[in-house]
């Protein structure tokens, strides 16, 4: 019966918001989830940077290797910070978002029509962007898109993200070093031409840098 209203009559404007809310909701929550496991990830780096910095205080010979993989775990501390500034910024286009689709819903009920809005569709595309929300987001474009909400965007529309860096610039990472441990070890000078960490030396700190990364790629991806 509401396959047949819908075929005459068009889709229904209330099921129509009932489909977008819950697409928002379902984003919102997979944003938080993600947030938490990147904060949690946080701490964990910043306590495994404590741990080395403690090494280093103990072990005066293994100084110079405890330097590198300090200066390694803040690069990805700096990575981690900024991915979770892009999910929170992401998480308040979504809210944005969720307001301007109501809005438009409660002019129509009032107007019987509604203008597609420029902004509502920038923020749909540039939250298709994010490998989180991929599938779920073009389906709640095709729900707007389908409610006349917005139109279809061109590709010079569409916002281009930034992409992480490989290296982040030093006197970031000596800040990130200089907050968690002091500024002692972020001054110090590391060889450039330094010999990576034997494994037989310290295969725990690197378990821990590996098992960092990989969360971080995964909560990427």
């Amino acid at each position: 019966m509401q396959s047949i209203k819908s075929f005459i009559w068009g889709p229904d404007p209330a099921e129509q918001l009932r489909k977008c809310n819950s697409l928002i909701r379902q984003n919102s929550r997979q944003l938080d989830r993600q947030i938490n496991d990147l904060e949690r990830l946080e701490n964990k780096t910043k306590a495994t940077i404590k741990s080395a910095s403690s090494r280093a205080a103990n072990r005066p010979s293994a100084s110079k290797n405890t330097q590198l993989e300090v200066r390694l775990l803040a690069r990805e501390l700096l990575r981690i910070r900024k991915q979770h500034t892009r999910l929170t910024t992401s998480k308040a286009q979504l809210e944005s978002v969720g307001m301007q689709v109501r809005e438009a819903f409660a002019v129509r009920k009032i107007q019987g029509s509604v203008k597609a809005s420029t902004e509502v569709m920038r923020n749909v595309n540039s939250l298709i962007k994010l490998p989180q929300l991929t599938g779920t987001m073009e389906h709640l474009r095709k729900e707007l898109l389908t409610a006349q909400i917005i139109e279809e965007m061109s590709e010079d529309m569409v916002p281009v993200e930034d992409e992480f860096e490989d290296e982040e610039a030093e006197e970031e990472v000596d800040k990130v070093i200089s907050e968690i441990v002091g500024s002692k070890m972020a001054n110090a000078e590391v060889p450039v031409d330094m010999p990576e960490v034997p494994v037989a030396e310290a295969p725990v700190e690197e378990a821990n840098l590996e098992d960092i990364r990989s969360r971080l790629f995964a909560l990427q991806n």
